[in-house]
């Protein structure tokens, strides 16, 4: 049954079908255009289809929209979608809003809007859902919420101009860190800027990490350099190291000294190694316990909700410390394996005894040789003593081997892209990137990069 009135924060993530009942997509906003006297009009959506790309669809083509899904023509546009002049997303950029009551009884702030489909069959704002401000002194007080008529309210900026980010943080509150940075990415540049200093700092780092080097570099010139800070404390130490690298070398220096002092440490170690070797693209956080240990505590470790799942896949068992460098490397214990195997079995036990760990110097192709050779998921790298330094997980060779502006290809280049991956891959081509190693300006010998800050 298809709706005649619909609440646009409702949509966002609805999946979108064809008539034959086959997913073409998913809702990320709707977009209208401002009239002189009339509510403004909708005149399509953007829609999400496979490979990330933003798409537009017009709303001519929309055929039912109810009980969570949209039911279209089946005709949509492939084209990367781009916004022109005269158009507003409604999520991106009405959400948050203030509007002023005409009669006179003060402002709110626009949390969703309805669009109704009209006599004519097309789809025009009907009703606002707006909140107003609080009246009481409690922190945890809210202001009253109330539908009101698009014409009973009157905007306190220009048409389209988006004045807060809070709305749209909590729509797109349960997309994961890709999908929202996809999304952001989307968003006209200043708005993104905007909504991405509303995020939290976890929430913010998590989303860097599936960033462009250029945007990722943009948002955190941004902010201060306290909040950056913060935000790369919450990186993973291989992403931080890439991301300061990307920086002016005073700015890096000033963000290392103002981190927490394990993780500057982490990431000044990282910075030593260049950006194509097994020491640049490892992180220096796997699980790492004893040989004592049992199964259900390292089972217990790869449960950790913050755990990223290539270094759940397996446990490094190390002599003490435990730390990297640890003290003289043993061996890994494969997940499926922890599951075969009683809680109380200890993991020395449960040894991969025929993978061999790398060593830092190890080239970006060989680690590809080695991950697709033995369906492994992540290598341990040790240092010359046989000590764990880090892992290298299979995301972070893929992320190497891939174009730098992976993220935004809209799937019509393949054929530019595997060749870009095929001359990476051939050990004699690899080329040092400029990426890691802030200030250095030579390779060393070893493969390694000299770079100023570190020892």
């Amino acid at each position: 049954m298809s709706a005649t009135r619909v609440f646009v924060a409702r949509l966002a993530g609805c999946s979108v079908f064809d008539p034959a009942g086959d997913r073409v997509g998913k809702v990320r906003d709707v977009l209208v255009v401002y009239r002189k006297n009339d509510p403004p009009h909708v005149v399509g959506l953007i829609v999400e289809i496979p490979g990330k790309r933003r798409v537009f669809m017009p709303i001519g083509r929309v055929t039912s929209i109810g009980s969570g899904q949209i039911i279209t023509t089946g005709l949509i546009n492939v084209r990367r979608f781009e916004q022109r002049g005269g158009e507003v997303r409604v999520i991106a950029e009405m959400l948050g809003r203030k509007v002023t009551f005409n009669d006179g009884s003060g402002d709110a702030t626009i949390e969703d809007v309805g669009i109704e489909l009209g006599d004519q069959g097309e789809w025009d704002i009907s009703q606002l859902f707006v909140r107003r401000p609080k009246s009481g002194a409690s922190p945890f007080a809210k202001g009253a919420t109330v539908f009101v008529q698009w014409n009973e309210v009157r905007e306190k900026s220009k048409g389209g101009q988006a004045q807060s980010a809070e709305q749209l943080i909590a729509t797109y509150s349960d997309l994961k860190p890709a999908d929202l940075a996809s999304t952001l990415l989307d968003l006209p540049r200043e708005r993104m800027f905007e909504v991405a200093g509303e995020l939290s700092d976890d929430r913010l780092a998590d989303v860097l990490e599936e960033m462009p080097e250029h945007d990722q570099v943009g948002i955190l010139t941004r902010l201060g350099d306290a909040r950056a800070a913060e935000v790369l404390d919450h990186m993973q130490p291989d992403d931080a190291a890439d991301l300061i690298a990307q920086l002016p070398e005073e700015r890096g220096e000033q963000l290392l000294d103002l981190m927490e002092p394990e993780e500057a440490e982490d990431v000044r170690f990282l910075l030593t190694y260049a950006s194509d070797t097994a020491g640049g693209l490892m992180t220096t956080e796997p699980i790492i316990v004893s040989a004592d240990s049992t199964v259900a505590e390292g089972l217990a470790l790869i449960r950790r909700h913050d755990l990223a799942p290539a270094l759940g896949a397996a446990i490094c068992v190390t002599l003490p410390p435990y730390e990297p460098p640890t003290g003289r490397f043993l061996g890994m214990v494969h997940f499926q394996r922890m599951l075969r195997y009683p809680p109380h079995e200890r993991l020395g036990t449960l040894l991969d005894q025929g993978l061999e760990p790398v060593t830092a110097d190890t080239s970006a192709a060989e680690l590809s040789r080695i991950l697709a050779s033995y369906d492994l998921v992540s290598v341990p790298v040790v240092d010359e003593n046989h000590r764990l330094v880090g892992v290298v997980t299979i995301d972070d060779v893929l992320d190497y081997l891939l174009p730098d502006d992976w993220r935004s290809h809209d799937g019509n280049d393949d054929v530019q892209r595997r060749a870009a991956a095929r001359n990476k891959l051939n050990t004699g081509s690899i080329p040092l990137p400029g990426a890691r190693g802030r200030g250095a300006e030579q390779a060393t010998p070893s493969g390694r990069r000299r770079t100023s800050g570190t020892s």
